[in-house]
């Protein structure tokens, strides 16, 4: 009898991070250890059709996932199972004893999956529902967070439906949060997609329109010339807390095109910070984390701002880049964590947490006597 877990590596997803999660995938099927894992693989289309194939990641990476089966999770007797659709049957392909979501941004890193998961009784990598959903919205998790005590700068939500429909009057509450310059960006989405540094009035309205293109919650949050500062965590109950390091931008802040087509962007890894400075965002880190009820991996960002010195609360991911190059990997592997064994590490903790899930009782009886 075979010792290897099934792990279903899902990727793709309806999702403005689409071609990162292929990225992050790629990585992540290269360094699975086939001596422990049968690793089946199943890509979501940017329109949300499951695929599986054999070979499915590479499909998806030339451009044919069109002409993949679909592919289906379900439950049968509480023991989820892959299935794929053949001549429009149903035949099973295996029992699934994990689940690997390299699915970042909206429908993979905001709760909606990992929703789908917990109703089939998934095992799964990375945060929970709750977790994942407070993450994945910028204001929400700032909110949740200033709770905790960690400084946020000021900000505001406005919906696509006011930036539509009432503009000019939009316009007029942002600059009275703050003098220029101002970030605008979808409120649920990440990897820097729809993001603007706006300069002065004459850029605002396109930064609206380009944010509200990409969610119907776009945020907007005083600007600060700051040092951008990120810690990896990871662990469920027992925390592993990285040093923090620093991304140098090549452009005005960390954009897409730094993070995904400029090569290896210029990091500092640990950053150079006092000691004191280092551990209190450290310690805010571990904060945030348990704050939002986090579970697996998040990487938490932070704001230092280059004249005074004061640290703000950015944001936290509950799947943040995940190849071997990104800043999640990277901030690990300098605390001694090589990428594979993050890799085991994190479906160690999936099954960790689904075993402490199944603990909780789900059935009251009244006792008559």
């Amino acid at each position: 009898m075979s010792t290897k877990l099934n792990l279903v590596l899902i990727f793709g997803g309806k999702s403005g991070e689409h071609a990162v999660s292929l990225l992050s995938a790629s990585s992540v099927l290269n360094a699975l250890d086939h001596e422990k894992y049968n690793i089946f693989q199943v890509g979501i289309t940017r329109e949300g059709r499951w695929t599986f194939a054999k070979n499915t990641l590479e499909a998806f990476e030339h451009g044919q996932a069109e002409s993949l089966n679909e592919a289906f999770i379900l439950a049968r007797n509480e023991v989820p199972y892959l299935y794929e659709l053949i001549d429009e049957k149903l035949h099973q392909v295996t029992q699934v004893d994990i689940v690997f979501p390299i699915l970042h941004g909206t429908f993979g890193e905001d709760g909606t999956i990992q929703g789908l998961f917990e109703i089939q009784n998934c095992a799964y990598v990375g945060a929970g529902v709750l977790a994942s959903s407070v993450a994945m919205d910028k204001a929400l998790a700032k909110d949740v967070v200033s709770k905790a005590g960690i400084p946020v700068l000021p900000y505001r939500i406005f919906s696509r439906r006011q930036i539509e429909n009432d503009v000019l009057n939009v316009m007029e509450e942002v600059e009275a949060i703050s003098a220029y310059p101002v970030f605008v960006k979808p409120a649920n989405l990440g990897s820097s997609v729809g993001i603007s540094k706006v300069k002065d009035h004459s850029q605002l309205l396109d930064a609206l329109k380009l944010a509200a293109r990409y969610d119907r919650r776009v945020l907007v949050e005083r600007g600060v010339d700051a040092r951008e500062i990120e810690i990896s965590v990871l662990g469920n109950e027992e925390i592993i807390v990285s040093q923090p390091g620093e991304i140098v931008p090549g452009d005005e802040f960390y954009t897409y095109k730094d993070k995904y087509h400029s090569g290896d962007p210029e990091t500092a890894i640990p950053a150079p910070l006092p000691e004191q400075v280092s551990e209190q965002l450290r310690t805010w880190a571990v904060q945030t984390f348990r704050a939002i009820d986090g579970a697996g991996l998040a990487r938490v960002d932070f704001l230092l701002d280059k004249n005074t010195g004061k640290a703000w609360f950015n944001e936290i991911n509950t799947m943040p880049g995940f190849t071997q190059i990104s800043m999640y990997s990277k901030l690990l592997l300098h605390s001694g964590i090589e990428y594979k064994q993050l890799i085991d590490r994190l479906i160690e903790l999936g099954l960790e947490r689904k075993a402490e899930q199944v603990r909780t009782i789900r059935k009251f009886e009244v006792d008559n006597e």
